[in-house]
């Protein structure tokens, strides 16, 4: 409940301070205006987007994500009246500090569906199946992640001519990082789990603010797609 509430503040505080400098960007495009449109542009307030048919650009700014869909012309101030994504939620993701040991399993959906992959609770956990450039906020405090927590296993990572083990016990979704291999700018590791394997890279950017617009500039900027594509589904509203 501490954490909960502490959260909920550091979500309302960045909200609240968030408008004077937030920026609303482009985030994803596709169709016919798509070159037009690219992720991580800035758009002035007060504008509009000329969206033609098969047109879907994303937004985001300091309230969250909209989806807009052409044809039509659209304004790039979010009306008033828009809900914005949840405080508590987007705090947890971005909070560098509080990456908490969790234990997680699979994610019930509707009565007849198949139950929904779990999501990283934390923008900056290391999904072990997950391949590309990781943006990493605190180096002394990343951890990996697993979706799928129901057994023990083993992780072998490996990089720089050096190697290192680690491991998660049944029921625990979060294990450390081995002290043993260095986090740092260009960093690559393969990291291999059972069967799998994949290969990261790690990208650091300095102290994170918290605030939606230049967290997602920096994913933006540095090719962190997987965790743009994170943050963009959880700022929904």
């Amino acid at each position: 409940m501490v954490w909960a509430k502490r959260a909920a503040a550091f979500g309302v505080m960045a909200m609240l301070a968030g408008p004077a400098l937030a920026d609303t960007l482009v985030v994803r495009a596709s169709g016919p205006s798509a070159r037009s449109y690219p992720p991580g542009a800035k758009l002035a307030d007060g504008g509009s987007l000329l969206l033609k048919a098969g047109d879907v650009v994303t937004l985001l700014d300091a309230k969250g994500t909209r989806i807009l869909r052409g044809p039509g012309r659209f304004g790039v101030t979010a009306a008033a009246s828009a809900t914005s994504a949840s405080n508590v939620t987007l705090a947890a993701l971005l909070d560098t500090k509080r990456v908490r040991r969790a234990r997680t399993g699979a994610v019930r959906g509707a009565v007849g569906e198949a139950p929904a992959a779990p999501k990283r609770p934390n923008l900056w956990l290391v999904d072990i199946t997950q391949p590309g450039t990781l943006c990493v906020a605190d180096p002394a405090a990343v951890r990996l992640w697993r979706a799928d927590a129901a057994k023990p296993i083993s992780v072998r990572i490996s990089g720089g001519g050096a190697q290192a083990s680690t491991s998660f016990a049944a029921g625990e979704a979060i294990a450390a990082w081995p002290a043993a291999l260095p986090v740092k700018e260009g960093a690559t590791y393969r990291v291999e789990a059972g069967a799998r394997s994949s290969e990261i890279r790690f990208a650091l950017l300095g102290a994170a603010d918290a605030a939606l617009d230049t967290t997602a500039s920096a994913l933006i900027a540095r090719g962190c797609q997987a965790q743009l594509d994170l943050l963009v589904d959880t700022a929904a509203r």
